[in-house]
């Protein structure tokens, strides 16, 4: 008997994500009793700030939970706006605002209301899971390119104009990254946009959604301040989940030209209509009020960035460069690669190597491979000071019982 196949060949050339996978992976182990410590996910352990959830009660009392325009609230736009002028120097219109259920979705909206079939995408690696998969969902081809350690996790203006060929429609980065925590600084990245004012056909994707979220010494500075005569093909993404602890609020919005927010914006009336009128409206109370949990919460994650890059620092086979932002540290592990487990397992790869974390130290990390280069785990810090500390403490007695 013939079963019926569900799954389109496109969809079946993208898994699910990665991170998504470790942390489900460490839920049901903690739902069997297993004291697992998830550094799997990228999510702040921080409450919302009660301003910002006594706006969408509010909200909620005054009826305001039906259906809003597919590019948001004129209201929320409007703080968009100002926003960016206020923080980023940057001048921009409520029509040049896209709002969407979350970073990732302005990240689908884009490139489905933009992608040809072949085009190509320049993705510099280590990379957000993400990335690649929604590009080839949307019959796009990433043009990955490895940047390690020894590169400090950043694209040179060589190795990009190298990647850029006919073909290519993005070039695709964040800063602060995720995973490595890594900033482009200011003159780096005008040395890139010297690369693509070369190549007017290239659009720029700038996701900045770790903006506020700065452990170093390196400022943060958005693309578009970098190279303003690249304003008219730059798309900045950022929202409100990391910064405001909002992450299952789904609130992500994009600043570009008006010609592009309006394709987005169309991609979004055919998919969910709109975000969330009541995320909407929080999403306003955390833009225009008072930002001191922003300040609280960054100078946690910096204590915590100090914590793990000392300690994690200190175990043999870890190669560690401390984060300049974002809240994760990405050591390379390349000495434990080869290596036998206890049970007589060969450790045969950062994925092998992440399993055996997981199951013996009962810590949850990614694998580098999810992120595109190899060998490397991604550790979130955005949990406190006491599992961080004992979770250094795990991996560093798992990974001295390899052989």
């Amino acid at each position: 008997m013939n079963m019926i196949v569900f799954e389109s060949a496109r969809a079946s050339t993208i898994k699910s994500s990665p991170s998504m996978a470790v942390s489900m992976a460490a839920k049901a182990m903690r739902a069997k009793g297993e004291p697992v410590i998830d550094l799997s996910l990228g999510e702040p352990d921080f409450d919302t700030p009660a301003h910002i959830v006594e706006a969408a009660v509010d909200a909620m009392k005054r009826g305001i939970t039906r259906y809003t325009a597919p590019d948001g609230l004129p209201e929320l736009r409007e703080a968009i706006v100002r926003k960016l002028k206020r923080e980023n120097g940057l001048d921009y219109a409520p029509d040049e605002i896209s709002i969407g259920n979350g970073a990732k979705q302005i990240l689908f909206n884009a490139f489905l209301g933009t992608l040809e079939p072949g085009d190509e995408v320049v993705v510099p690696a280590p990379y957000w899971v993400s990335y690649t998969d929604i590009v080839i969902l949307h019959g796009g081809v990433p043009k990955i390119v490895a940047c390690g350690v020894e590169d400090d996790f950043k694209i040179t203006p060589e190795r990009l104009e190298a990647a850029i060929t006919p073909k290519t429609r993005w070039f695709l980065f964040n800063s602060p990254s995720n995973p490595t925590g890594a900033i482009y600084s200011a003159d780096e990245l005008k040395a890139l946009g010297e690369v693509l004012a070369r190549h007017p056909r290239v659009a720029i994707m700038s996701d900045e959604i770790y903006e506020h979220i700065v452990c170093g010494n390196v400022p943060f500075t958005s693309f578009a301040n970098a190279c303003p005569d690249l304003r008219d093909r730059t798309l900045l993404i950022n929202g409100v989940s990391k910064a405001y602890a909002m992450t299952g609020w789904r609130l992500g919005y994009a600043a570009g030209p008006k010609s592009l927010t309006k394709v987005l914006n169309k991609m979004q009336s055919q998919s969910t209509t709109c975000p969330s009128s009541i995320t909407q409206v929080a999403a306003v109370a955390a833009l225009n009020g008072p930002q001191d949990f922003v300040t609280t919460a960054v100078a946690e994650y910096k204590a915590r960035g100090e914590l793990v890059t000392k300690g994690f620092g200190a175990i043999p086979g870890l190669e560690v460069r401390a984060p300049e932002g974002a809240f994760y540290l990405f050591p390379k592990c390349a000495a434990h690669v080869g290596r036998t487990a206890p049970d007589g397992t060969v450790i045969a790869n950062d994925t092998a190597l992440a399993a055996y974390l997981l199951a013996e130290g009962k810590v949850a990390t990614v694998p580098g491979a999810a992120f595109g280069v190899e060998p490397y785990i991604r550790l979130s810090f955005a949990t406190s000071r006491d599992n961080l500390t004992l979770a250094i403490d795990r991996i560093a007695d798992a990974l001295a019982r390899l052989r």
